[in-house]
């Protein structure tokens, strides 16, 4: 199955973007971050059309809010408020089993940006993105054991190896790439023993970016960019991913969002 990961920093603004992605990469499963709707205004029309009949949402009005889109039934949905609250940063499913793995949950989340400071006395923002990371790390290791296939995917606002981002040394007191969140990012990951799909396949030598920044007037010619996407399975699915891509591209297009697409076929 290919599964497909993008903030798009309003689902309705860009709608017309997604079909377009959608025509050219027919993935099975979509999440998306930033949806920034009310659920009542989501554009389940077009989507359907397109071939997702499936679709979990949790929005609200202005900012954050995350979905998944499939063409699989779910057999179950869930959504979660994380470090008390409600503030649509974190749902899921879970697809029927395939093969003798078992059902398969798709997590989509969407870690906070944590401000400007990578201070928590001065920057409560920056604290609540450190408190969400550790819950979570928390809660997937409570909750599960590393054998349930499990697929983690979305935009978690770290970059956390060295060639995440355009300048290890100049980025290293800048959010997003702080020890603070570095370490927690790593915390988590070691959780159930994921495996990051996209360094499956790229080096950690390789500089590797899915999000540059609108207030570059060249993005492509500065190239400083970072790596906050990502899409992450357990151990009972490494074996099985088959693909990885970066939709550099799309970054290209009209209206788009800061972020580019992340995929990962995965044979589940």
């Amino acid at each position: 199955m290919r599964f497909m990961t993008w903030n798009m920093n309003s689902i309705r603004l860009r709608i017309n973007l997604l079909l377009d992605l959608i025509k050219e990469e027919d993935p099975d499963v979509i999440c998306i971050q930033e949806t920034k709707t009310p659920d009542e205004f989501f554009p389940f029309g077009p989507l359907q059309d397109a071939g997702y009949g499936h679709i979990h949402i949790q929005g609200m009005k202005g900012y954050n809010g995350v979905a998944i889109m499939s063409k699989t039934p779910f057999d179950a949905k869930n959504q979660f408020d994380r470090v008390g609250r409600p503030d649509c940063r974190h749902i899921s499913v879970t697809l029927p089993a395939a093969n003798t793995n078992g059902p398969v949950e798709v997590h989509c989340l969407y870690i906070p940006a944590g401000g400007y400071e990578p201070d928590p006395v001065i920057n409560d923002k920056f604290q609540h993105k450190l408190d969400f990371v550790d819950e979570m790390s928390g809660w997937f290791k409570d909750n599960y054991t590393p054998d349930q296939p499990l697929i983690a995917l979305g935009d978690f606002n770290i970059a956390p190896l060295e060639h995440d981002v355009w300048s290890h040394k100049q980025l290293l007191n800048v959010v997003s790439h702080t020890p603070d969140e570095v370490t927690r990012l790593e915390k988590m990951q070691s959780s159930l023993n994921w495996t990051d799909c996209t360094r499956h396949f790229v080096p950690e030598d390789e500089k590797c970016y899915t999000w540059w920044s609108y207030r570059n007037k060249d993005w492509k010619k500065s190239n400083r960019g970072r790596r906050l996407d990502h899409i992450w399975v357990t151990p009972p699915l490494a074996d099985g991913i088959k693909g990885q891509k970066i939709r550099t591209d799309v970054r290209d297009w009209t209206k788009t969002s800061d972020h580019v697409p992340v995929i990962a076929d995965i044979d589940v």
